[in-house]
């Protein structure tokens, strides 16, 4: 019997399926996950493809001659835009005022590891690097309880989706991926020896 939930690939005691809600995104998020989040227990992207039916994940470090990925960034109605802080990136907020066509689809691409991890999934992917990017100008402090940032607004891969859909899609809506987000935490949080939260996270 497997130790691992065949629905979220967590650990059966970690299984985050319970906490999930699946939600309706006009706007659509591919994930490209760096191969060392696959089997990250407190890992979040997860709860993104759990949630939201029209959600990818990908994962690789180079994409550049990833087949699937390709055709559909190919397709004549897909606006798609790169989630990373470019020199030519515009504010998501900008992004979401400008009008969208009925006709064409939205979608935006989160690069899942650290800021090191996604940086070489940029640096290695030339079809990336040939799309417009926009940054999170909604951005406060993440919460990540459980994983230091070296930035001090850095976030996790759900809260990016949350921040994300909801500046392009309006505030409430997805507000689960944060409820499930936390519930995830806070059991990992709770599994942890006595003292070892304290003294490594809390400043």
């Amino acid at each position: 019997m497997s130790r691992y939930c065949e629905q979220c690939g967590k650990a059966k005691k970690a299984c985050i399926c319970r906490w999930i809600q699946v939600l309706d995104a006009k706007t659509e998020l591919w994930i490209l996950q760096h191969p060392s989040e696959v089997k990250r227990a407190i890992g979040t992207a997860r709860i993104l493809t759990l949630s939201l039916p029209n959600a990818r994940l990908w994962v690789g470090e180079d994409f550049s001659e990833h087949s699937e990925l390709n055709a559909l960034l190919a397709q004549r109605e897909r606006d798609a835009y790169l989630v990373y802080p470019g020199e030519t990136a515009i504010p998501i907020s900008r992004l979401a005022g400008e009008s969208q066509s009925g006709s064409r689809h939205r979608t935006l691409i989160l690069l899942d590891g650290t800021w090191k991890k996604a940086y070489k999934i940029w640096q290695l992917s030339k079809n990336l690097q040939a799309l417009p990017t926009v940054t999170l100008d909604n951005v406060e402090q993440g919460n990540y309880r459980i994983r230091k940032s070296p930035k001090a607004q850095g976030v996790s891969t759900v809260e990016a989706g949350y921040l994300a859909l909801t500046a392009l899609e309006g505030e409430g809506k997805f507000h689960p991926l944060l409820e499930a987000f936390e519930q995830m935490i806070d059991d990992q949080i709770r599994h942890m020896p006595p003292g070892v939260f304290e003294r490594n996270y809390c400043e």
